[in-house]
């Protein structure tokens, strides 16, 4: 940090020296690391039983329509559990106005509830960032439980692992497809404590909207799983609801950004710091991501070349993890082993107890 003119003076010669020669040497032209949030110790939900009672929110700002509540209820309860609306579900749905502070008490509501075991949004859009400065993170330690979604709740998963040590889970939300390879990767992380492995499944893939997975440098790494969406976590760095990414297996997905975007975004992890400290990454899809407008501009595959391949750390693409209809579920915070080689994920602990 530079000092003040009245502090840099008092330093003395001496002092004025050495401040001198930090800022111009050439370690100064780069850019500081982002603020770290301390990784704090692990808090595990108890597993999911079916009958259990799962709670829809709507953090999102945007419309939700009524058919939409009615056909997530109706899915989620096709798969044995029971089904709860937040207090504000409605609200939203007949399109009253809801707060920032209202969303959040909401959200605080459900996780005090203890008959509710497990909490979804029903669907993305944007705004979930806005609700983190209003919740009650004593209470949401004392009070742990599943939180499953993506695309723009991210920011939850992220936030609230990052103040309260609460594992999280990144997979299906509410207007998900679920279909038989969404619910059996769910069941398989929420349903049972065990450390199961994650693979991508053989065979060709039934939906043309998913990328092949394939090695982008080989090799075996562990750490602490964390990731989402990677407009949301770029958006994150430097705040108080992104842990320390030391030491951590990143995860990362797009949709609907031009290649450019995602090399800034990148370009942005890594100047900031986050990138140089991960031990390895598993980048998911970039659904509907433009394709590059002229001969010169970079494909996706050269973008993630050029910012991943430096770090000399085992990397693979097109892992189950993002847009599509097939998504595999991930929890943050627990220790895995990712394969660059295999396409794998191994959790080397249950993520619930």
């Amino acid at each position: 940090m530079v000092s003040s003119r009245r502090s840099f003076v008092s330093l003395g010669a001496a002092g004025a020296t050495a401040v001198l020669g930090r800022l111009l040497s050439p370690a100064a032209s780069h850019a500081a690391p982002a603020s770290r949030t301390a990784v704090r110790p692990l808090i595990k939900p108890p597993h999911l039983e079916l009958g259990d009672t799962l709670a829809l929110i709507n953090p999102v700002i945007g419309e939700l329509r009524p058919a939409d509540v009615e056909a997530v209820t109706t899915s989620l309860e096709g798969l044995g559990m029971r089904v709860k609306n937040g207090a504000r579900v409605e609200d939203c749905a007949r399109n009253v106005p809801v707060s920032d502070v209202d969303r959040a008490r909401e959200l605080n509501a459900l996780f005090e509830d203890r008959a509710v075991k497990a909490i979804l949004p029903i669907r993305g859009g944007w705004g979930c960032a806005r609700l983190l400065p209003h919740l009650d993170y004593d209470l949401i330690r004392r009070n742990p439980k599943v939180l499953l979604g993506f695309s723009d709740a991210a920011a939850l998963l992220l936030g609230i692992h990052a103040r309260t040590g609460l594992v999280t889970f990144h997979g299906p939300m509410g207007i998900s497809s679920w279909g038989p390879f969404t619910v059996e990767s769910m069941k398989r992380v929420l349903f049972r404590p065990e450390a199961v492995m994650i693979a991508h499944p053989a065979g060709p893939s039934p939906d043309p909207l998913e990328s092949q997975p394939h090695t982008v440098t080989p090799g075996r790494a562990r750490g602490r799983l964390l990731g989402g969406n990677l407009t949301v976590l770029s958006s994150m760095v430097g705040s108080p609801y992104l842990t320390d990414t030391n030491g951590a297996i990143l995860f990362l997905e797009e949709v609907r950004e031009p290649i450019s975007e995602v090399d800034r975004m990148l370009t942005h992890l890594e100047q900031a710091g986050v990138l140089d400290r991960i031990r390895g990454l598993v980048f998911g899809q970039c659904t509907r991501c433009a394709a590059p407008a002229s001969r010169t501009s970079l494909t996706l595959d050269e973008v993630l070349s050029d910012h991943l391949k430096p770090l000399r750390i085992p990397v693979w693409r097109g892992a189950l993890i993002g847009h599509i209809d097939r998504q595999l579920t991930l929890p943050m915070g627990v220790e895995a082993e990712i394969d660059a080689d295999r396409r794998t994920i191994q959790l080397l602990e249950p993520a619930v107890r």
